[in-house]
C-alpha cells in the first residue's frame, strides 16, 4: 500500500513528470569509455619536466621538494625520497627519508611550506594526532639528537630506531618530546585513537629490520620464540602514549599476532628478473663483492653491509684504520656461518614459520577491526581491547608476493590488501608482467571470513624504467559508493570503483613518463589520499602534487559537492576514520545521479524528484519540514521492489534528514 502525501506534493511530482524526462546534465554527455590509445603509455621522460597524462582528473598545483630537501645534482639521492603523508587542519606533513616536511595547504593551488626539519633515519613515515606528531625511523643511520653526521658504530646508544614523538602545537618550533626504542624499529606505524579510551592513544609498529644487537638495546632477541619467548620475531609493538604526558610514552604490550601461521604459497620473480638478478650477481662477482648463497639463491652483500662487517672485524683484533686483505679473507671465509645463522635452511621435519612482522596495519575504530599487511598474509584483527590486538582471521594467495597495506570499505564489510611485489624499487607494471602480481586483491567479509572477489591493477603499462607497484592509497567519501585512490609510484595515481567487489573499475589517472628514459630512477606517488576534497601525492622525486576529481560519466557533480561536505580535522591513512555526510541537498541529489546512471528507478520518476527537490529547497520553515517528510516517507514505500531498492532508501534518509 503506497502511504498517504501531502496533495500539493502529488500535484507537483505528477507536473513535473508530464514536463520533462531529461536526465541530469552533468553526466549524460560524458563517455565511460576511457581515451585509445592510452596516453599514459609512451610519455617523455624528465625530472621536473616529465610529460603528463590526466583522465577524469585535474592539477592544482605541482609543488617541488623544499631546498633543505633538494639535490639537484643527484635524482634519486635519499634526500629526494619523500614517503608517506598525513594531515593536520590546513597541513599536509610529508615524511622524507631525511625527516619532514610541512605544507600549509588552505589554498591548494599554492602550498606553502611552513617547515623543512632535518631528521635522517628513513622512512619517516608520519601520523598526527592533536598537537602529537608521530615519526617512523629504521635506518641505522638515524641519530637521537636527529643529527646529519650518521651513526659511524655498529653498536651505539646514540641510534634511534623506533618512534619519535615530536609536540608540534608550534609548527615553527618542534620539540621532540619522547623516543621509544624498538628491536627492528619502526618501518611503518599505526596510531590507533580507541573509542574506549580518551586519556591514550597506541601506536601498533610495524618493524621489518634485522634485530638489534641487545649490547644497544637490552632485551632484543633473532632467536626462535621456542628458544627464546621474549624473542623479537614474530610480533609487533604497541606502545601506550598519554596524552597528558607523552614523555611517558612506552611499550606496553608484543602481541605475537602471528602465532601458528605456516609459511604462505607465494609466486616467486618474473623470468625477465630473474635473469637480470644472476646478471647483476655476475657483474659484482667481477667486481670482487662478497657473494654469498642462500638456500641454493646467490646474491652479494652490498657495499654498506660489507663495509659494517669489515669494520666489526678491524676491531674485533683490536686494530684502526682500513681493513686489510686478510680482512677480506676473514670475512669471506666466515660468510657460510653468518648466512646459515641469518637464513637458516627449512627444517624438514616441522613446517616452514610464516611471517614475522606485518608491513603496515590499518586500524578502523568505528568497527574495532583492524586489517594487517603481513608479509605472507592478509589478517584480520580485533582491536576492542586497544593494548592487546588478536588476531581472528587470515587469508593467503599465492599471486601475492609482499602484502604491504589495507583499506577497508566505509561499511566495514569488504577489505583492500595491495601487494608491494618487487618492493617498490622495481618495474612490476611492465606489459608482460601479470595482471594478478602486484596488484589489489579485495575480500568480502563475513563474520571475520575473508572471501575473496577480485584483483585490480593499475592498466597501463609501463617501461622496464620505472618502479611501478600497487602502492598507499585511500578512500573517497562519494556517498553510497566504494571508490579508492592510489599511488603506483611511477604508474602515477588511480582512481577506481569497488562497490561491485568482483569487478573493480579504473575511473580517472594521472601519470607522468619515466625519471630517466635511460635507467630506472625511483619516483613516483609513493601515496595519494584524499583529504577535505582535495587528492594529495607525495611524489617520492619531484615533490607535492594536488589534484581535484572532475565531472564525468562515472561521478556527477552532485557526487563532487556531497563529498566536499566531508570535513576531516585530522587525517592517518592507517587510522581509517568512518565517512558521514551531513545532511545536504547535494547528497539528496547525488543518490538521484547515481539512480541515473545505474537504472534504479524510471527515468521519468528521476526527473519528477528533481523537480519536487528544487521546489521543496525554495521553502522554509514548517511547510518545508512537512514537504521532505512526506518525500522521504513516499521513497522509504518506493524502494520496495525498485531496481535500486539499496539507494533509493539511502536517498529517503537522506531527505528525512534534511528535515531535522
Amino acid at each position: 500500500m503506497r502511504p498517504r502525501l501531502l496533495p500539493s506534493l502529488i500535484a507537483a511530482l505528477a507536473a513535473a513528470a508530464c514536463a520533462s524526462s531529461q536526465s541530469s546534465p552533468s553526466s549524460s554527455s560524458m563517455s565511460a569509455t576511457p581515451p585509445t590509445p592510452d596516453p599514459r603509455v609512451g610519455l617523455r621522460a624528465g625530472w621536473m619536466d616529465a610529460a603528463e597524462a590526466s583522465w577524469n582528473l585535474r592539477v592544482v598545483s605541482r609543488t617541488e621538494p623544499s631546498p633543505d630537501f633538494i639535490n639537484r645534482g643527484t635524482p634519486g639521492d635519499d634526500r629526494l625520497t619523500n614517503s608517506d603523508l598525513a594531515f593536520l587542519g590546513n597541513h599536509a606533513i610529508q615524511g622524507n627519508y631525511s625527516g619532514w616536511q610541512v605544507w600549509d595547504i588552505s589554498n591548494p593551488a599554492r602550498p606553502r611550506l611552513r617547515k623543512a626539519f632535518v631528521c635522517p633515519g628513513s622512512q619517516s613515515d608520519v601520523s598526527v594526532y592533536r598537537n602529537l606528531l608521530f615519526v617512523s625511523g629504521e635506518a641505522n643511520n638515524g641519530r637521537l639528537d636527529c643529527g646529519a653526521e650518521g651513526v659511524p658504530d655498529s653498536v651505539s646508544h646514540d641510534r634511534l630506531r623506533g618512534i619519535r614523538i615530536f609536540d608540534v602545537s608550534d609548527w615553527d618550533h618542534p620539540r621532540q618530546v619522547a623516543a621509544v626504542q624498538t628491536c627492528r624499529g619502526s618501518h611503518t606505524h599505526t596510531v590507533l585513537v580507541p573509542t574506549n579510551d580518551t586519556a591514550n592513544v597506541y601506536i601498533y609498529v610495524s618493524g621489518s629490520a634485522p634485530v638489534r644487537s641487545p649490547n644497544e638495546l637490552t632485551g632484543c632477541s633473532a632467536m626462535d620464540p621456542s628458544q627464546d619467548p621474549n624473542s623479537a620475531l614474530f610480533r609487533i609493538e604497541v606502545i601506550r602514549v598519554p596524552l597528558a604526558n607523552p614523555s611517558q610514552s612506552r611499550i606496553v604490550s608484543s602481541p605475537r599476532i602471528f602465532q601458528g601461521l605456516a609459511a604462505a604459497p607465494r609466486h616467486g620473480d618474473a623470468p625477465e628478473d630473474i635473469a637480470a638478478a644472476r646478471r647483476e650477481v655476475d657483474s659484482a662477482r667481477a667486481a670482487g663483492a662478497f657473494i654469498i648463497s642462500i638456500n641454493g639463491t646467490e646474491d652479494y652483500l652490498s657495499n654498506g653491509t660489507a663495509g659494517r662487517m669489515l669494520d666489526s672485524i678491524v676491531r674485533q683484533r683490536g686494530a684502526a684504520g682500513r681493513p686489510t686483505g686478510a680482512d677480506s679473507a676473514t670475512l669471506r671465509a666466515g660468510l657460510p656461518a653468518w648466512v646459515a645463522r641469518r637464513f637458516p635452511p627449512p627444517d624438514p621435519s616441522r613446517p616452514a614459520p610464516g611471517p614475522t612482522q606485518c608491513h603496515d596495519i590499518t586500524v578502523y575504530p568505528a568497527i574495532n577491526r583492524a586489517g594487517g599487511a603481513c608479509r605472507g598474509y592478509g589478517i584480520l584483527l580485533d582491536i576492542s581491547d586497544p593494548a592487546n590486538p588478536r588476531r581472528i582471521g587470515e587469508v593467503a594467495d599465492s599471486n601475492f608476493a609482499t602484502w604491504h597495506s589495507a583499506t577497508f570499505n566505509n561499511a566495514g564489510t569488504r577489505i583492500l590488501f595491495s601487494d608491494e611485489w618487487g618492493g617498490g624499487g622495481s618495474p612490476r607494471c611492465r606489459a608482460t608482467d601479470k595482471p594478478e602480481w602486484g596488484a589489489d586483491a579485495i575480500f568480502d567479509i563475513t563474520n571475520n571470513r575473508m572471501t575473496f572477489r577480485s584483483y585490480y591493477k593499475m592498466m597501463a603499462p609501463q617501461t622496464p624504467q620505472e618502479n611501478c607497484v600497487a602502492h598507499n592509497g585511500s578512500l573517497i567519501p562519494i556517498p553510497g559508493r566504494d571508490i579508492m585512490v592510489q599511488g603506483w609510484y611511477q604508474g602515477g595515481i588511480s582512481v577506481f570503483e569497488w562497490t561491485d567487489p568482483a569487478r573493480p573499475v579504473e575511473i580517472a589517472y594521472h601519470d607522468r613518463g619515466p625519471m630517466n628514459a635511460a635507467r630506472l630512477v625511483d619516483g613516483g606517488s609513493w601515496s595519494v589520499y584524499w583529504y577535505n576534497g582535495v587528492l594529495v601525492s607525495s611524489e617520492i622525486s619531484r615533490g607535492l602534487d594536488i589534484f581535484e576529481l572532475t565531472p564525468s560519466a562515472f561521478i556527477s557533480q552532485n557526487e563532487l559537492d556531497a563529498m566536499k561536505t566531508v570535513r576531516l580535522e585530522y587525517f592517518n591513512t592507517q587510522g581509517q576514520p568512518r565517512f558521514v555526510w551531513p545532511p545536504s541537498y547535494a547528497l539528496a541529489r547525488a543518490y538521484l545521479d547515481q539512480l541515473q546512471r545505474t537504472n534504479g528507478l524510471p527515468a521519468e520518476r528521476i526527473a519528477a524528484l528533481r523537480s519536487e527537490l528544487s521546489r521543496i529547497e525554495r521553502l522554509n520553515g514548517t511547510p518545508q519540514r512537512d514537504a521532505l517528510n512526506a518525500l522521504a516517507t513516499l521513497l522509504h514505500g518506493e524502494a520496495r521492489g525498485a531496481a535500486g531498492e539499496p539507494t533509493v532508501h539511502l536517498l529517503a534518509s537522506a531527505v528525512g534528514e534534511l528535515a531535522r
